[in-house]
């Protein structure tokens, strides 16, 4: 048995880049399944489905299942020119596991099986009418997407489908004659296969949002149901694209009210923010409850576009009133508080990260913005075990935010290992726009890793930690460390 280690943001390795996470509890396990994505990727989810599993009573031990579904299994894609979009499972009233998922050229939802969790998942069919025609493939039927599945306390079983979005996006969908007005529900047979009705809108996209309450949040993508309290909870990405949001209803197939975001990806709208703390871009997820406690999970974005997309999450509450106030990006997600105020810690838990004119939405090229931008990446290629992740290019006034620590020495050292060509210093504060608490010398003109050290006078508490480099040139930033001198 592993010994208990401290969980962080990301939660999974630095190599992995598994986003649209979807987490549930199976047998003692919490499984996500996500889309993957392939380090400087050139499209989204180019990798095969994976899975990763933790035990619920340690969320730091991370245990890797390898791949679950290859995108050639699909009889739709047998020359594997598509790429497998953003998924679902469930367990089923038989007891076997259902994966739902769709190809990104291909408007249906297909559905794999398997025995196990995290098996080998094998083709079991497409969504179709009680006639046998798949949903999706004529004109005038919903454009499938970003399916989510939920099976019932009664065994019932419902499926979620559907994109809505606007501007150029939505007119070139829109001559394909698709539906794309917001979110829907399909009730499934026994054989999750099998529909028992026509899709249902039961969430407003942007171009119907205005009378339905969701004007300022409307759906845009990332279905996905789960039941609190006896009432059915709809989480989803509105047209910001940057947050998850949620809806509430008492019935799983209509009169959802908007109940606010759940997390945004650059903390916009996080007590009041209005500007992002983080480089913003898609995000989907969900909830769990995971040994007694709700948390959800989401992605970030790295390498300046959003084809490299990693799995975080944090902790949340939900209120007795069933709402759930809306939380932040932190760097110690899962642990259950703050990271302890000594040890190393590498410079890719941030989850604050910003330029010194702001952040912005992480565009699909990254080429400009890695001109004037921080961004996380990797040496390596692709899902390489030992490929270290860092923050690269700290130009003056660039800052990274790491949250939380708690220290309980104020004697300390802080040692930072960082390479560049640069001439400056290196601000640590406990708030952004603050008089530091230590200073860090900067004269690099290599690209091997140096490490730097100064005192760090620290009130006992739990604070956060923004590192702000001021100077020429540009630094790389790997770790940090904190020792305790008393």
């Amino acid at each position: 048995m592993s010994m208990k280690q401290q969980a962080f943001n990301p939660y999974l390795p630095g190599y992995e880049y598994i986003p649209d996470g979807e987490p549930y509890v199976f047998d003692g396990r919490v499984y996500v399944y996500g889309s993957h994505d392939h380090f400087n990727g050139k499209s989204f989810c180019v990798n095969d489905y994976v899975s990763w599993s933790a035990p619920v009573d340690d969320l730091s031990d991370w245990r890797y299942e390898g791949i679950i579904y290859k995108k050639g299994q699909d009889p739709l894609n047998k020359n594997q020119k598509q790429n497998l979009w953003a998924p679902d499972v469930a367990r089923g009233t038989d007891g076997r596991y259902y994966l739902f998922y769709a190809l990104n050229k291909t408007p249906v939802i297909s559905v794999a099986v398997c025995d196990t969790p995290a098996g080998k998942y094998q083709f079991h069919g497409h969504v179709k009418y009680s006639d046998g025609h798949i949903c999706g493939t004529k004109k005038g039927e919903v454009y499938n997407f970003d399916p989510g599945v939920f099976v019932d306390d009664d065994g019932r079983i419902y499926l979620y489908t559907g994109i809505a979005p606007r501007d150029w996006l939505y007119s070139l969908m829109k001559k394909r004659g698709r539906r794309l007005e917001g979110a829907y529900f399909i009730e499934l047979e026994k054989d999750m296969l099998t529909m028992k009705a026509e899709p249902k809108l039961i969430v407003p996209g942007p171009l119907i949002a205005e009378a339905a309450g969701f004007e300022v949040h409307p759906f845009f993508e990332a279905s996905s149901l789960r039941k609190i309290n006896g009432r059915y909870y709809f989480i989803y990405s509105s047209i910001l694209s940057h947050e998850l949001c949620y809806a509430v209803s008492d019935k799983p197939d209509g009169g959802f009210v908007f109940g606010g975001t759940l997390v945004s990806n650059g903390d916009i709208g996080f007590n009041g923010n209005t500007e992002p703390l983080n480089y913003t871009g898609n995000t989907h997820g969900s909830l769990a409850q995971i040994n007694g406690h709700w948390y959800v999970f989401y992605h970030r974005q790295t390498n300046c576009h959003q084809y490299s997309r990693q799995a975080c999450a944090e902790r949340l509450e939900i209120l007795p009133d069933g709402s759930i106030p809306h939380v932040e990006m932190t760097s110690c997600g899962m642990n259950g508080g703050p990271l302890k105020g000594t040890g190393t810690y590498e410079a890719r838990i941030a989850c604050n990260l910003s330029a010194k004119d702001g952040a912005c939405f992480s565009l699909f090229s990254g080429k400009k913005e890695k001109i004037i931008h921080p961004y996380f990446t990797q040496s390596g290629k692709d899902r390489e075990n030992n490929s270290d992740q860092y923050i690269a290019n700290l130009r003056d006034g660039s800052w990274a935010g790491f949250k939380y620590f708690n220290f309980t020495k104020n004697d300390n050292k802080i040692t930072v290992k960082i390479r560049g060509n640069a001439k400056g210093t290196l601000n640590v504060s406990i708030k952004p726009n603050r008089e530091p608490i230590a200073q860090l010398n900067v004269i690099q003109n290599s690209m091997e890793w140096n490490d730097i050290s100064v005192p760090l006078k620290m009130p006992p508490g739990n604070y956060p930690l923004y590192f702000i480099y001021e100077g020429e040139g540009s630094i790389d930033f790997s770790s940090f460390t904190i020792t305790s001198n008393s």
